[in-house]
């Protein structure tokens, strides 16, 4: 279950449109090892510790969390432990506490759950509540991952046309990378927003309870999760785009292996330079023996 999947779900719409005619960035290429290893190509991959550029942005349009996005899809799985460190640090993020007041502001001022009351005991009950479904929501999602041995991060494609990554995005509300790297159904998605929504019951007002609202909470919470994973895929994209146009020429120049330009007033190259030894001996006329 993501978090504040409203906020997330209109970031991504925000992030589709900023792409129109957008070009997807070149990567830079490896840098080569220094030490050869014997071991199966693989299995070095695989198993490599994720480095910092691995794991992206941890600040999604710099804000929210990022902490389950891997920029390599060959990532080694996460083991149990690191899973639950994943949930709470996505939870208890201060963009979560701060994403959900606004949420609740917006749910008192509609007039959602009005047997919680207004003024500050109602805003104070509705934010209790919303916390609560974050809570449940993100922790029985990890906790189907460690059943189902699912990996809970996004792995972003970062490469290809904005219409192969568009799609690839949006399937993964369903898709998912087990442990082992092989892909299966996301379980822990729509098992994790079915118990929370059903967990729900045990604390929202009498009216708002049942089997009926259970399944219509869930599936809106579905619903808005479904665009969720578009900022993860696209945010570097139009962060080097609108943020960082100078490093990113740069970086390409280098990448394609473009020497930089020299400025008008910068100084030539010692070696041209009249004072160069080279040159003095090349350009020096021999000198004349006495006869």
């Amino acid at each position: 279950m993501q978090n504040s999947p409203g906020l997330s779900s209109f970031a991504g719409f925000l992030v589709v449109l900023s792409l129109t005619g957008f070009a997807s960035a070149q990567e830079l290429p490896d840098a080569p090892e220094s030490q050869p290893d014997l071991r199966p190509a693989a299995f070095i991959q695989q198993n490599k510790p994720e480095t910092v550029e691995d794991k992206g942005d941890q600040r999604i349009l710099f804000v929210m969390p990022g902490y389950g996005v891997s920029n390599r899809q060959d990532a080694a799985p996460l083991t149990a432990k690191e899973k639950l460190v994943r949930a709470a640090k996505g939870t208890y993020d201060p963009y979560s506490w701060l994403s959900t007041g606004f949420q609740v502001g917006l749910s008192q001022a509609g007039h959602q759950f009005p047997q919680y009351g207004y003024g500050v005991a109602g805003y104070s009950k509705r934010y209790g509540a919303a916390m609560l479904d974050q809570t449940t929501g993100e922790f029985a999602g990890t906790g189907y991952c460690i059943l189902f041995k699912e990996d809970p991060r996004y792995f972003r494609l970062g490469e290809g046309s904005i219409r192969r990554r568009l799609f690839y995005s949006l399937a993964q509300e369903f898709s998912a990378k087990s442990d082992k790297g092989t892909r299966m159904f996301k379980w822990a998605n729509l098992l994790g927003t079915f118990t929370s929504s059903a967990i729900s019951n045990a604390y929202y007002p009498p009216a708002s309870r049942g089997v009926g609202l259970t399944m219509t909470r869930a599936a809106t919470s579905f619903l808005w999760d479904f665009t969720g994973e578009l900022p993860d895929e696209f945010w570097p994209d139009v962060k080097r785009k609108f943020f960082q146009r100078n490093t990113g020429m740069s970086r390409s120049s280098d990448a394609a292996g473009i020497p930089p330009t020299r400025s008008a007033g910068s100084p030539r190259d010692p070696a041209l330079t009249p004072e160069s030894p080279e040159l003095s001996r090349k350009e020096s006329p021999p000198a004349m023996t006495p006869q």
